[in-house]
């Protein structure tokens, strides 16, 4: 290469080559060397203070773009909703966005399903790009927004679901003194404390502190709140050439747990050997929304802990090549109890429960479920993003690199070993026997001593994963972008299961009874590419429409647990097809964003019903609809957030199922119609009302036992009054205003009911 190539060529070497201090040759012709004055990169000027709810760009496709240049459906939920709807966890952030469901799982964690697809709680939920794979209660007091991609997602993050990914953006230092505090009181003794303190360091570096104390009886589900949150943010050399950052975050969690409640039939169940009976009728418990018939011993305990380091080198004002590490540590106790209906026999009028039967006698039974679970991860990433000249032609370029190590251990009960027929006899014996209740005497104040519980190491997870990607963004003509992208992702995931016996008899029990029986191994290998396309019009500034497809895979071992039957098949595969457009008003501050999509599992994991526990990849489902947005200003004084997704197509195409979800069925958390929308109005210089709506049609839980959740509708209402110069603010919100009973997270045997009325009036300080 000759020298003038080379030097074009400098500014996007990596950072290695330009600290050597290469010396080049001067070429023959050259003219006298001539000494220029020294020139920094810097990069564009940050906005200082809260955006509104509309976003322009986004940092979710790993490089920051523009919204426009997005050829996938993309919604953000900035701070400014955030705080106006009193938004705590991303629980609640996502319950504000539509496509959305929940899958009441087994361990109580956010399993969150998007246009019907899972969202793998180990691979699909991020914090500023990077992989968030822990079991935990995310609290929303150092974000700066939420970003939820929808549609497949694999060429960006490598293993993923159908659905698509939810990016949890923190909030950064900032080049000023700017602090706020926040006060709210509310129902159920709500108590939270949240801080944000920007502090100027000097012109060029900045720290920022968010701190959370947290306190309730009750977040509107019947579980207590008690949960602590710091987080640091050092960011030195802002906006220069090389930029560094270092984020701590550390949140505990010691809430109690509302783990559900039964399914009420309005006709019994099917006798054994008669088909199932598919009962559309089926109701919820009569009871609040706060009503929970758990243990006050009940715990859904936990702590995340993380440490990130970012350094950002700007070759020029549009390139730069970011680099993060980050390690963290997770930790979760739940010890939950499972409410269903007493047997006949335990039942006052000896019948079975139905909604003609139920009186305040009848009876519960409180079952056990436990996950008590540790995850340590490490992840290494980099990332190039740039615009250049090449080949005649401009091209965003993007490419990257990322390394992740996992490690996730998990301990069980002992009392799980022994046999079925000895078990009610060993828990009395031990005190771990759970009482019974009634439906008219929930809050009877019982209780079993935890510490009394033996746990013992049942598995332990290892996965070590590397990827690269590259994705090209080209001009070809002055109203038209096509875009191409391509990963590789390679991943070795070992499980190991720790066995142990039960040696004890009736009448001769204790903990020196258990034996250890050995240690069982299995390997997953993973080796995949994925595929991004797409066409993008932009005919001016205002309007761009996209066309697009990508590919996307999932893993036996998503869950982290992997078996004989599956540790050697293949990843499902799935492909979304989408086509749609972002609008804007002539002055900028309103955008309209659609999507006609199509999502197709391609090959979705069954046990062939001819082979015992035997895996297959011969299913196949998918879902069609259209997807609208629309953010921002309307008029001088009106705000908007609407988000809608209308999915009247949505089929199981294929599966070898008898039961349940059988072929030709809608899919379960498949709701055909979910809409949210916030309106906010400003009266005078004081003054600002809000009022919305979130609604959700009717949907059924996994594997559709017979259970149907009815659609519902809840209403929200805030009022904020400003005063001592915008200084001190007085804000009042209600939500779910008219108490409505509906069952918001869904599984087979049980739902959790959504939220109740709550009251909370915040006072927030700004100085």
């Amino acid at each position: 290469m000759n020298t003038p190539t080379l030097r074009r060529w400098l500014p996007l070497m990596p950072l290695g080559a330009l600290a050597a201090g290469l010396q080049l040759p001067a070429h023959a012709d050259a003219a006298p060397e001539r000494e220029l004055p020294t020139v920094k990169a810097k990069a564009p000027k940050e906005p200082q203070g809260k955006d509104g709810v509309q976003a322009t760009e986004t940092r979710i496709g790993k490089g920051k773009q523009e919204l426009r240049d997005v050829p996938q459906s993309l919604t953000v939920v900035t701070e400014k909703l955030i705080d106006d709807r009193n938004l705590e966890t991303l629980k609640d952030v996502l319950r504000n966005t539509a496509g959305i469901s929940f899958l009441a799982a087994e361990g109580g964690e956010e399993d969150i399903r998007l246009r019907g697809f899972p969202l793998a709680a180990t691979g699909d939920v991020f914090v500023d790009g990077l992989r968030d794979p822990a079991f935990y209660d995310r609290d929303t007091f150092f974000y700066d927004r939420v970003e939820v991609l929808r549609g497949s997602a694999s060429m960006l993050f490598g293993r993923g679901s159908t659905g698509g990914a939810v990016n949890q953006v923190t909030k950064s230092a900032r080049l000023i003194d700017e602090h706020q505090v926040d006060f709210t009181l509310g129902s159920h003794h709500t108590m939270r404390k949240v801080g944000d303190f920007n502090f100027r360091l000097s012109d060029s570096s900045a720290l920022r502190v968010g701190t959370l104390i947290a306190k309730a009886d009750d977040n509107g589900t019947g579980s207590a709140v008690d949960k602590q949150g710091l987080a640091v943010n050092l960011r030195t050399a802002i906006g220069e050439r090389d930029e560094f950052g270092f984020t701590l975050y550390h949140l505990n969690n010691e809430n109690g747990i509302n783990y559900g409640l039964p399914w009420l039939r309005s006709v019994p169940p099917a006798a054994a050997g008669q088909p199932a009976v598919l009962d559309p009728a089926t109701t919820l418990l009569p009871a609040a929304p706060t009503t929970t018939y758990g243990l006050t011993s009940d715990r859904n305990h936990g702590q995340a802990s993380s440490a990130t380091l970012t350094h950002v080198h700007r070759f020029a004002p549009r390139q730069e090549l970011r680099a993060v590490l980050r390690v963290g540590h997770y930790e979760r106790d739940l010890r939950a109890s499972v409410m269903r209906f007493g047997a006949s026999t335990l039942q006052p009028d000896g019948r079975p429960v139905i909604a003609s039967t139920l009186t305040p006698s009848t009876v519960l039974t409180r079952g056990s479920a436990l996950k008590v679970q540790a995850l340590d991860t490490a992840a290494l990433q980099s990332d190039y993003s740039g615009r250049l000249q090449f080949a005649g032609l401009q091209h965003e370029l993007q490419a990257g690199v990322d390394l992740a190590h996992e490690r996730k251990t998990v301990e069980g009960d002992l009392l799980s070993v022994v046999p079925a027929a000895l078990r009610a006899e060993f828990s009395q014996a031990v005190g771990l026997t759970k009482p019974n209740t009634s439906v008219g005497a929930p809050a009877d104040g019982a209780a079993i001593d935890e510490a009394r519980r033996r746990l013992f190491r049942t598995s332990e997870y290892r996965s070590r994963a590397e990827g690269f990607y590259v994705q090209d963004l080209v001009q070809v003509a002055p109203t038209l972008k096509l875009l191409a992208g391509l990963r590789h992702d390679h991943l070795v995931g070992d499980y190991d299961t720790l066995g142990y016996t039960y040696t004890g008899s009736k009448g001769q029990h204790g903990f020196d009874k258990f034996q250890a029986t050995g240690t069982t191994g299995y390997r997953m290998t993973v080796s995949e590419w994925s595929q991004r396309l797409g066409a993008l019009f932009q005919p001016n500034e205002r309007a761009s429409f996209h066309v697009s497809g990508a590919t996307s895979f999932n893993t036996s071992g998503d869950a982290y647990s992997l078996s004989k039957e599956n540790q050697n098949i293949p990843p499902e595969q799935a492909i979304n097809l989408e086509a749609g457009g972002k609008i804007d008003s002539e002055d900028g501050r309103l955008s309209t964003r659609f999507a006609l999509f199509r999502s197709t599992k391609l090959h979705e994991r069954n046990t062939d019903p001819l082979l015992t526990n035997v895996v297959t990849l011969s299913g196949r489902r998918h879902v069609a609809g259209l997807e609208l947005d629309v953010a921002g200003k309307i008029g001088k004084d009106w705000e908007l957030f609407v988000s809608t997704v209308w999915m009247p197509v949505a089929t199981i195409d294929v599966s070898s199922a008898t039961s349940g979800e059988v072929q030709g069925d809608r899919p379960s958390l498949t709701p055909k119609f979910t809409a949210t929308a916030w309106l906010t109005y400003q009266w005078g210089a004081d003054w600002r009302f809000g009022a919305g709506l979130n609604h959700r049609s009717s949907q059924t839980p996994l594997r559709n036992p017979g259970f149907e959740a009815a659609a519902f509708t809840t209403a929200d209402l805030m009022a904020e009054y400003q005063l001592v110069h915008n200084r001190v603010a007085i804000k009042a919100n209600v939500s779910n205003l008219t108490n409505k009973l509906y069952a918001d997270q869904l599984y087979p045997g049980h739902y959790v009911p959504g939220a109740g009325r709550m009251v909370q009036i915040t006072t927030s300080l700004k100085f």
